[in-house]
């Protein structure tokens, strides 16, 4: 298993992916026309043919022996350049009453565009036959995560400070989200699943004219709503969990769709970010290989950038042995330079 840029060749895999990632999966509609217009702004940004600021890097899992795609990911450099990025940040009105010696707090919520600039992480999926069922897919969805912040501290200078991550919210056992029925319905003519397909084609401006300008007070909305505000979807869990052990914290941005929440922190304060570091490759036939992966390994060219597990670190000198096999998978040779990872390293 290795991670590699997406490739014109993947198109057919791409549309496959978003076929299965389900609803609320707002970043990957199934949109032939759009995906290939993902697949070159991707291809673009790889090459640095792009502006820093409108790059979207989007990456996917290869399963060699199998020949298809195992799941994605990206990074988008800036969000909110182009297109506003919305989310309702969640705060507090006091109100009091002298004459009653009365005094509440009332939680609310506004909408915000307060993440623009920021980088995003985004577009995590994994097919499910490629999940943790097995020990050979263990560690498939660490990989896909944990990558991207080899990738952004090898070319940090192409990110601003702070980066976020949306995580899908809540969805009943029917695919309806409760937070949506109560709030989002009332505003806009569509349903969920017109409003999400139209957000992950790039047309939001909508929001921004439809959605109301002042606080709403959550008492108004339903339990079960308010029930969902910061709250993940099952399947988006051990999304969050690799998240939060990166350093990514919730700061009360929440979807305005959803209500999942908004998950951030500053670049050069992520786990995987400032842990991570250079070491030069030898290949040797036979290296000691670890009975579990814990090291993970990237190249340092963005076009041809490569990811994948390795069985060892590197030794005192700063020299890391790799197999042949691990040598062909990342593309490298003896004498390059990996930037490496130790996954269970404590931060």
């Amino acid at each position: 298993m290795r991670i590699r840029p997406i490739a014109e060749g993947d198109l057919d895999e791409l549309q496959a992916l978003a076929r299965e990632t389900g609803v609320g999966f707002t970043s990957l509609p199934e949109n032939r026309e759009f995906l290939a217009a993902k697949i070159a702004t991707a291809i673009s940004a790889f090459e640095e043919r792009t502006p820093v600021d409108q790059r979207l890097y989007f990456f996917v899992l290869e399963d060699e022996t199998q020949g298809k795609l195992a799941g994605c990911c990206a990074i988008e450099g800036q969000v909110g350049r182009e297109v506003p990025f919305y989310h309702y940040r969640l705060g507090t009105l006091a109100h009091s009453s002298v004459q009653l010696d009365l005094h509440r707090t009332i939680d609310t919520l506004f909408l915000s565009s307060d993440h623009t600039g920021d980088a995003e992480v985004a577009s995590l999926f994994l097919r499910p036959e490629y999940r943790g069922r097995d020990r050979r897919h263990e560690r498939n969805g660490a990989l896909l995560s944990m990558m991207r912040w080899l990738f952004m501290a090898e070319f940090r200078d192409r990110f601003p400070e702070k980066v976020l991550a949306e995580m899908r919210g809540v969805f009943d056992e029917h695919g309806k989200s409760p937070f949506w029925h109560c709030l989002g319905s009332h505003f806009f003519p569509l349903d969920f699943d017109e409003a999400d397909r139209l957000t992950g084609l790039g047309q939001k401006s909508f929001i921004g004219e439809l959605m109301p300008k002042f606080p709403i007070y959550t008492p108004f909305l339903s339990e079960e709503a308010r029930a969902c505000i910061g709250q993940v979807h099952e399947q988006t869990r051990p999304a969050l969990a690799m998240l939060k052990q990166e350093g990514l914290r919730w700061e009360g941005y929440i979807d305005i769709f959803d209500g999942g929440p908004t998950v951030e922190a500053y670049i050069d304060d992520v786990r995987g970010v400032r842990l991570s570091r250079r070491c030069r490759v030898e290949v040797a036939e036979a290296p000691a290989v670890a009975a579990r992966p814990r090291w993970l390994a990237a190249t340092t060219g963005m076009a041809g950038f490569r990811a994948a597990w390795v069985g060892r670190g590197p030794d005192a000198a700063g020299v890391i042995a790799l197999s042949p096999q691990e040598a062909a998978r990342l593309e490298v040779g003896a004498g390059d330079t990996l930037r490496i990872l130790d996954t269970e390293e404590e931060a």
